[in-house]
């Protein structure tokens, strides 16, 4: 222990050394360096963790000689036999419930058949705690399914996964119809999208266009003539941004672009319908019958 003492003191006064002479000793050769002193620590340690066990063994067999033991119950004391591993027949044996080999001939079952005999070995006792628990879980899936209707059969659990679905999907395309802009709206003529553009406009557009938008503050909004363009993209353009020039506010803080889609629709509905007390006409005369209409399904 004195000379180990004696190294690591030389090893940490090196190790000290390297590290103030930074500018005199390269840092590749510093790293060799460490790496030799931890190297060097380490076996040390190993060096002094065999001196102190071969210093125990001789502690407890001095202890052992003095309290009486003979050599060979010392020897017996310090390295005690090894177990004996089980042949893996017997454990085979033992897991799915068999009885030796040894003992066939008392397992042999009387009857034979073409000189067969049978061995009356039990069942494994793994196999009937199995057995068991397809007992417990059939009871149970019985009640659960069938007597409490705790949970859903195929056909129920199918019902409802096509009930979320259908959520699910008004769900996407009430997001996909707000995200219409000037630029991608459709002309359609799904009576749904016509009824609520109708209503929509009765509510905000009526006092201007007149009730069947023969035009009264406003322009007439069923002939041919247009003050800002007569496509569906120009009317979706115009009730989005308005005409503040000419008292047209803008309505696209006030309708989602889905509701701006269907008065424009709406109001293309109207065209041609002539209503009593037409407004005269303003703008310039368009034709637009080139305009296909979207798919509505």
């Amino acid at each position: 222990m004195k000379y180990a003492r004696i190294v690591l003191m030389c090893l940490f006064v090196g190790i000290t050394y390297t590290t103030s002479a930074d500018g005199l000793i390269p840092a590749d050769l510093q790293n060799y360096i460490a790496y030799g002193a931890i190297v060097t620590m380490l076996l040390l340690i190993v060096v002094a963790m065999l001196v102190l066990l071969k210093a125990f063994n001789v502690i407890t067999m001095v202890t052992l000689r003095s309290q009486g033991y003979t050599a060979a119950q010392i020897q017996a004391e310090m390295h005690p036999p090894k177990k004996i591993k089980k042949p893996k027949g017997e454990v085979w044996n033992k897991l799915l419930s068999l009885r030796p080999m040894a003992e066939e001939k008392e397992l042999l079952i009387e009857h034979d058949y073409d000189g067969i005999q049978e061995l009356d070995n039990p069942i494994p006792g793994w196999f009937m705690y199995l057995f068991y628990a397809t007992i417990i879980f059939a009871v149970g899936y019985l009640l659960n399914y069938h007597v409490f209707h705790t949970g859903q059969l195929q056909y129920e659990e199918y019902k409802t996964e096509m009930a979320q679905a259908d959520i699910a999907k008004k769900l996407y395309l009430s997001k996909a119809a707000n995200q219409v802009d000037e630029n991608t709206v459709k002309l359609v003529n799904d009576p749904t999208v016509i009824a609520a553009g109708q209503a929509i406009f009765m509510q905000n557009c009526k006092p201007c266009h007149g009730e069947h938008a023969e035009g009264n503050v406003g322009p007439n909004l069923t002939d041919d003539f247009w003050l800002h363009g007569g496509k569906i993209n120009d009317l979706f353009k115009t009730i989005k941004y308005g005409v503040l020039a000419k008292g047209m506010p803008t309505w696209e803080k006030q309708l989602s672009p889905k509701q701006i889609a269907d008065v424009a629709n709406y109001v293309k509905s109207l065209h041609g319908t002539h209503p009593a007390g037409a407004k005269e006409p303003q703008g310039t005369k368009e034709t637009v019958a080139d305009e296909k209409l979207a798919s509505t399904k």
